[in-house]
Protein backbone atom coordinates (compact mmCIF):
# COMPACT_ATOMS: atom_id res chain seq x y z
CA UNK A 1 0.00 0.00 0.00
CA UNK A 2 2.91 2.21 0.67
CA UNK A 3 4.85 1.95 -2.46
CA UNK A 4 0.38 1.85 -4.27
CA UNK A 5 0.32 5.39 -2.36
CA UNK A 6 3.48 6.64 -3.42
CA UNK A 7 2.92 6.40 -7.01
CA UNK A 8 -0.32 8.31 -6.50
CA UNK A 9 1.20 11.07 -5.04
CA UNK A 10 3.48 11.45 -8.27
CA UNK A 11 0.85 10.86 -11.14
CA UNK A 12 -0.75 13.51 -9.53
CA UNK A 13 2.33 15.39 -9.51
CA UNK A 14 2.57 15.24 -12.88
CA UNK A 15 -1.25 16.04 -13.52
CA UNK A 16 -0.42 19.63 -11.77
CA UNK A 17 2.77 19.57 -13.82
CA UNK A 18 0.95 18.94 -16.71
CA UNK A 19 -1.84 21.89 -16.11
CA UNK A 20 1.00 24.03 -14.85
CA UNK A 21 2.94 24.22 -18.19
CA UNK A 22 -0.33 24.05 -19.63
CA UNK A 23 1.25 21.21 -21.99
CA UNK A 24 -0.99 19.86 -25.15
CA UNK A 25 -1.71 16.01 -27.18
CA UNK A 26 1.35 15.59 -28.44
CA UNK A 27 4.03 17.34 -26.15
CA UNK A 28 6.82 15.81 -24.74
CA UNK A 29 7.53 15.45 -20.93
CA UNK A 30 10.73 16.32 -19.52
CA UNK A 31 13.47 13.28 -19.40
CA UNK A 32 13.19 11.11 -17.00
CA UNK A 33 16.58 11.75 -14.98
CA UNK A 34 15.38 15.71 -14.64
CA UNK A 35 11.51 15.11 -14.16
CA UNK A 36 12.55 12.95 -11.07
CA UNK A 37 14.73 15.68 -9.63
CA UNK A 38 12.31 17.89 -10.37
CA UNK A 39 9.52 16.43 -8.49
CA UNK A 40 11.89 15.06 -5.77
CA UNK A 41 11.01 11.45 -6.43
CA UNK A 42 13.12 8.55 -7.13
CA UNK A 43 13.45 7.12 -10.76
CA UNK A 44 11.67 3.88 -9.74
CA UNK A 45 8.53 6.00 -8.29
CA UNK A 46 8.29 8.04 -11.20
CA UNK A 47 8.13 5.50 -13.74
CA UNK A 48 5.50 3.83 -11.51
CA UNK A 49 3.10 7.58 -11.45
CA UNK A 50 3.65 7.39 -15.33
CA UNK A 51 2.72 3.94 -16.07
CA UNK A 52 -0.14 4.26 -14.07
CA UNK A 53 -1.35 7.50 -16.13
CA UNK A 54 -0.63 5.56 -19.48
CA UNK A 55 -2.97 2.97 -18.16
CA UNK A 56 -5.83 6.01 -17.60
CA UNK A 57 -4.74 6.78 -21.13
CA UNK A 58 -3.23 10.01 -20.30
CA UNK A 59 0.57 9.44 -21.34
CA UNK A 60 1.87 7.67 -24.18
CA UNK A 61 5.52 6.04 -24.82
CA UNK A 62 6.35 6.48 -28.71
CA UNK A 63 8.97 4.51 -30.71
CA UNK A 64 12.31 5.94 -29.91
CA UNK A 65 12.01 6.83 -26.57
CA UNK A 66 10.15 9.90 -24.37
CA UNK A 67 6.94 10.16 -22.92
CA UNK A 68 4.31 12.23 -24.33
CA UNK A 69 0.23 13.46 -23.23
CA UNK A 70 -1.92 11.91 -25.26
CA UNK A 71 -5.18 12.74 -27.11
CA UNK A 72 -7.81 14.10 -25.55
CA UNK A 73 -10.36 11.44 -23.67
CA UNK A 74 -12.64 11.94 -26.20
CA UNK A 75 -12.17 8.35 -28.01
CA UNK A 76 -12.51 6.71 -24.62
CA UNK A 77 -15.66 8.50 -23.98
CA UNK A 78 -17.09 7.62 -27.63
CA UNK A 79 -15.96 3.94 -27.33
CA UNK A 80 -17.73 3.75 -23.74
CA UNK A 81 -21.03 5.84 -24.50
CA UNK A 82 -21.83 4.39 -28.23
CA UNK A 83 -22.39 0.86 -27.42
CA UNK A 84 -25.58 2.89 -24.91
CA UNK A 85 -26.42 4.92 -27.98
CA UNK A 86 -28.87 1.90 -29.55
CA UNK A 87 -30.41 1.85 -26.00
CA UNK A 88 -31.78 5.18 -25.52
CA UNK A 89 -35.33 4.45 -26.71
CA UNK A 90 -35.69 2.01 -24.68
CA UNK A 91 -34.36 3.83 -21.55
CA UNK A 92 -36.59 7.13 -22.05
CA UNK A 93 -39.54 4.89 -22.11
CA UNK A 94 -38.84 2.57 -19.35
CA UNK A 95 -38.58 3.85 -15.70
CA UNK A 96 -37.26 0.82 -14.85
CA UNK A 97 -33.90 1.78 -16.33
CA UNK A 98 -33.49 3.93 -13.65
CA UNK A 99 -32.73 1.33 -11.45
CA UNK A 100 -30.35 -0.87 -13.55
CA UNK A 101 -28.33 2.19 -13.41
CA UNK A 102 -28.28 2.83 -10.03
CA UNK A 103 -26.91 -0.97 -9.77
CA UNK A 104 -24.36 -0.40 -11.98
CA UNK A 105 -23.66 3.05 -10.12
CA UNK A 106 -23.49 1.00 -6.73
CA UNK A 107 -21.27 -1.01 -7.97
CA UNK A 108 -18.97 1.73 -9.30
CA UNK A 109 -19.37 4.68 -7.10
CA UNK A 110 -17.98 2.87 -3.67
CA UNK A 111 -14.65 2.42 -5.88
CA UNK A 112 -14.80 5.93 -7.49
CA UNK A 113 -15.02 7.47 -3.84
CA UNK A 114 -12.22 4.83 -2.34
CA UNK A 115 -10.14 6.33 -5.11
CA UNK A 116 -10.95 9.74 -4.69
CA UNK A 117 -10.31 9.78 -0.80
CA UNK A 118 -6.76 8.33 -2.16
CA UNK A 119 -5.70 10.79 -4.74
CA UNK A 120 -7.63 14.18 -4.56
CA UNK A 121 -5.45 17.16 -5.19
CA UNK A 122 -5.95 20.13 -3.41
CA UNK A 123 -7.71 21.71 -6.49
CA UNK A 124 -10.07 18.40 -6.77
CA UNK A 125 -10.94 18.80 -2.77
CA UNK A 126 -11.64 22.61 -3.76
CA UNK A 127 -14.12 21.49 -6.76
CA UNK A 128 -15.61 19.05 -4.38
CA UNK A 129 -16.44 21.58 -1.69
CA UNK A 130 -17.98 23.92 -4.56
CA UNK A 131 -20.06 21.08 -6.27
CA UNK A 132 -21.69 20.67 -2.94
CA UNK A 133 -22.21 23.95 -1.95
CA UNK A 134 -23.58 24.94 -5.48
CA UNK A 135 -26.11 21.54 -5.02
CA UNK A 136 -27.04 22.95 -1.50
CA UNK A 137 -27.90 25.87 -2.79
CA UNK A 138 -29.81 25.06 -5.72
CA UNK A 139 -32.73 23.41 -3.55
CA UNK A 140 -35.62 24.88 -3.13
CA UNK A 141 -35.74 26.87 -6.16
CA UNK A 142 -38.69 25.11 -8.15
CA UNK A 143 -35.94 23.55 -10.58
CA UNK A 144 -36.00 19.57 -10.17
CA UNK A 145 -33.85 19.06 -12.94
CA UNK A 146 -31.40 21.71 -11.91
CA UNK A 147 -31.26 20.22 -8.62
CA UNK A 148 -30.86 16.76 -10.31
CA UNK A 149 -28.10 18.53 -12.62
CA UNK A 150 -26.40 19.82 -9.18
CA UNK A 151 -26.18 16.45 -7.79
CA UNK A 152 -24.92 14.91 -10.62
CA UNK A 153 -22.23 17.63 -10.91
CA UNK A 154 -21.11 16.50 -7.23
CA UNK A 155 -20.88 12.64 -8.11
CA UNK A 156 -18.96 13.77 -11.04
CA UNK A 157 -16.86 16.13 -9.21
CA UNK A 158 -16.05 12.83 -6.34
CA UNK A 159 -14.97 10.65 -10.41
CA UNK A 160 -12.71 13.56 -11.67
CA UNK A 161 -10.55 13.02 -7.94
CA UNK A 162 -10.38 9.56 -8.42
CA UNK A 163 -8.33 9.96 -11.73
CA UNK A 164 -9.64 6.98 -13.17
CA UNK A 165 -10.24 7.76 -16.72
CA UNK A 166 -12.35 4.94 -17.09
CA UNK A 167 -14.27 5.30 -14.31
CA UNK A 168 -14.88 8.67 -15.02
CA UNK A 169 -16.11 7.93 -18.52
CA UNK A 170 -18.72 5.45 -17.19
CA UNK A 171 -20.20 7.79 -14.71
CA UNK A 172 -20.91 10.45 -16.99
CA UNK A 173 -22.10 8.23 -19.65
CA UNK A 174 -24.41 7.22 -16.63
CA UNK A 175 -25.44 10.60 -15.40
CA UNK A 176 -26.18 11.39 -18.84
CA UNK A 177 -28.47 8.39 -19.22
CA UNK A 178 -30.25 9.99 -15.94
CA UNK A 179 -30.67 13.27 -17.62
CA UNK A 180 -32.13 11.94 -20.74
CA UNK A 181 -35.61 11.37 -18.80
CA UNK A 182 -36.04 13.22 -15.07
CA UNK A 183 -39.22 11.24 -14.12
CA UNK A 184 -41.66 12.21 -11.46
CA UNK A 185 -40.45 10.47 -9.06
CA UNK A 186 -37.05 11.78 -9.50
CA UNK A 187 -38.14 15.59 -9.54
CA UNK A 188 -39.63 14.57 -6.08
CA UNK A 189 -37.03 13.24 -4.88
CA UNK A 190 -35.26 16.15 -4.78
CA UNK A 191 -38.08 18.29 -3.71
CA UNK A 192 -39.73 16.55 -0.99
CA UNK A 193 -38.13 17.77 2.60
CA UNK A 194 -38.67 14.23 3.61
CA UNK A 195 -36.11 13.02 1.29
CA UNK A 196 -33.92 16.24 1.23
CA UNK A 197 -32.60 16.31 4.59
CA UNK A 198 -31.04 12.57 4.36
CA UNK A 199 -29.15 13.18 1.08
CA UNK A 200 -28.07 16.35 1.88
CA UNK A 201 -26.70 14.16 5.18
CA UNK A 202 -25.44 11.48 2.85
CA UNK A 203 -23.30 13.80 0.53
CA UNK A 204 -21.88 15.52 3.44
CA UNK A 205 -20.19 12.33 4.28
CA UNK A 206 -19.19 11.33 1.41
CA UNK A 207 -17.55 15.13 0.65
CA UNK A 208 -16.20 14.49 4.20
CA UNK A 209 -14.85 10.75 3.88
CA UNK A 210 -13.12 11.90 0.26
CA UNK A 211 -11.87 15.28 1.71
CA UNK A 212 -10.37 13.57 5.23
CA UNK A 213 -8.55 11.27 2.85
CA UNK A 214 -10.82 8.32 4.35
CA UNK A 215 -11.60 5.43 1.47
CA UNK A 216 -13.32 3.07 4.04
CA UNK A 217 -15.20 5.63 5.13
CA UNK A 218 -16.21 7.41 1.64
CA UNK A 219 -16.85 4.33 0.26
CA UNK A 220 -19.16 2.90 2.80
CA UNK A 221 -20.78 6.69 2.26
CA UNK A 222 -21.00 6.29 -1.24
CA UNK A 223 -22.81 2.80 -0.97
CA UNK A 224 -25.32 3.87 1.76
CA UNK A 225 -26.18 7.02 -0.29
CA UNK A 226 -27.57 5.06 -3.26
CA UNK A 227 -29.53 2.56 -1.10
CA UNK A 228 -31.23 4.80 -0.16
CA UNK A 229 -31.97 6.71 -3.40
CA UNK A 230 -32.93 2.78 -4.69
CA UNK A 231 -35.78 2.36 -1.82
CA UNK A 232 -36.63 6.39 -1.86
CA UNK A 233 -37.60 6.09 -5.99
CA UNK A 234 -39.10 2.30 -5.18
CA UNK A 235 -41.23 4.04 -2.32
CA UNK A 236 -42.25 7.11 -4.35
CA UNK A 237 -43.05 4.83 -7.62
CA UNK A 238 -45.39 2.74 -5.34
CA UNK A 239 -47.00 5.41 -3.54
CA UNK A 240 -47.53 6.57 -7.25
CA UNK A 241 -48.78 3.59 -8.33
CA UNK A 242 -51.58 3.18 -5.85
CA UNK A 243 -53.26 6.70 -6.06
CA UNK A 244 -53.21 5.97 -10.22
CA UNK A 245 -55.55 2.82 -8.89
CA UNK A 246 -57.51 4.32 -6.69
CA UNK A 247 -58.32 6.79 -8.84
CA UNK A 248 -59.75 4.46 -11.03
CA UNK A 249 -62.14 3.08 -8.63
CA UNK A 250 -65.94 3.35 -8.83
CA UNK A 251 -66.74 6.21 -6.65
CA UNK A 252 -69.18 5.41 -3.49
CA UNK A 253 -72.06 7.93 -4.36
CA UNK A 254 -71.72 6.75 -8.25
Amino acid sequence: MKNERLSDKVAAQLRSLIREQNLQPGDRLPAERPLAVQLGVSRTALREAIAQLASQGLLSARVGGGTYVSEPAARARQAIDEPLIPYLPLFQGDPEYRFDVLEIRHALEGATAWHAALRATDEDRAKIRQAFDTMMAAHGKDDPAGEAQADAAFHLAIAEASHNLVLLQVMRGLFELLQTNISQSREKLYTSARTFEPLSVQHREMMDGVLSGDPERARAAAHAHLEFVHTSLRTLDDNEARRARASRLPSSHG
